[in-house]
């Protein structure tokens, strides 16, 4: 598997446990302060990785001290950064995340650098090698530069992908929805699946996407597990039994586990498995790149791990 993940690069803060926020200038001790490397592109890149896939990851950060930081994490996961532009006058995509006892995870957010790459700047030498493109965000380019990026990368029978950042509406499904004949998979959230569409039903608003072109819909639906979404069939899996410390990069991990189980020729089902594992072994630790997992842990830990 040689995959390309495109789009968005962010440097998480993630604090833990928080309770709440001190008033004024109050102060609280916590566990555990780490950095970690995340975003729909980012995030996926570092699991893809672990699972013993060729990544390269492409998209926009700032010339700074958190661009280095950024790039160093990437890298010790094994994610060549080769094309991952570095921009002045705009700050690296951050997030702080004050994790709380439950696992949840409120945000404060900058998108920095994300807002300013453009479909040009993406690496086509590396591309066209490519047998996987997983587009992180194909918001921030927009509907019909995603689609001039996804479609010739599909009609030479390489495998698309994406995953969308922003909370769902109807605006962004218009937005998005010229690339969306141009993607084999899907891979939103529930409360994504809901917003774009407008549908109560997970299952109803995953086959409203495909019936806008998508091939196939996989969702994430927290501790419920998954659902993988065709034309002709709906494959419920669901989540593994764990003590969930941290749900930063779950919805990622399961990307990079689901497309990898496909790229080793493995069934929907048994690759949303490979998904919801890899998304339990990354909730179990603080940040996205939770976890000093590879893909024969991965699948021992589905073989031996009770689900819900």
């Amino acid at each position: 598997m040689r995959a390309v993940t495109l789009g968005v690069h962010v440097l998480d803060v993630l604090a833990r446990p928080v309770e709440d926020i001190p008033a004024g200038q109050g102060s609280q001790l916590l566990e555990q302060i780490r950095l970690a490397p995340a975003g729909t592109a980012g995030g996926t890149a570092v699991t893809l990785a672990k699972l013993g896939a060729t990544v390269h990851t492409a998209g926009a950060i700032g010339a700074d001290h958190l661009g280095d930081v950024l790039v160093a994490m990437l890298a010790e996961h094994g994610v060549d950064t080769t094309h991952l532009l570095r921009r002045d006058g705009t700050q690296t995509s951050a997030s702080v995340l004050p994790i709380r006892p439950n696992g949840d995870r409120p945000a404060l957010h900058v998108i920095g650098a994300n807002a300013t790459y453009g479909v040009a700047e993406a690496p086509a030498d590396v591309i066209a090698d490519a047998t996987h493109l997983h587009l992180g965000g194909p918001e921030f380019l927009g509907g019909e530069a995603a689609a001039e990026l996804l479609r010739p990368v599909r009609e030479r029978g390489a495998v698309t992908s994406a995953d969308v950042l922003a909370d769902g509406d109807p605006g962004l499904l218009e937005w998005i929805a010229p690339a969306l004949p141009h993607l084999d998979h899907l891979l939103p959230n529930d409360a994504q699946v809901r917003g774009l569409t407008g549908e109560d039903d997970l299952v109803a608003g995953c086959r409203t996407l495909v019936g806008r072109g998508v091939g196939t819909v996989a969702a994430t639906r927290g501790g419920a597990g998954a659902v993988v979404v065709t034309a002709t069939e709906t494959i419920e899996v669901p989540a593994f039994a764990i003590d969930v410390v941290d749900t930063s990069g779950c919805g990622d991990a399961f990307s990079a586990g689901y497309l990898r189980g496909l790229a080793l020729g493995r069934s929907l089902r048994d690759a949303a498995v490979l998904g919801s594992a890899t998304a339990a072994l990354v909730a179990g630790g603080l940040g996205s790149d939770h976890g000093a997992f590879d893909l024969p842990a991965a699948d021992a830990f589905a073989r031996d791990t009770p689900t819900r």
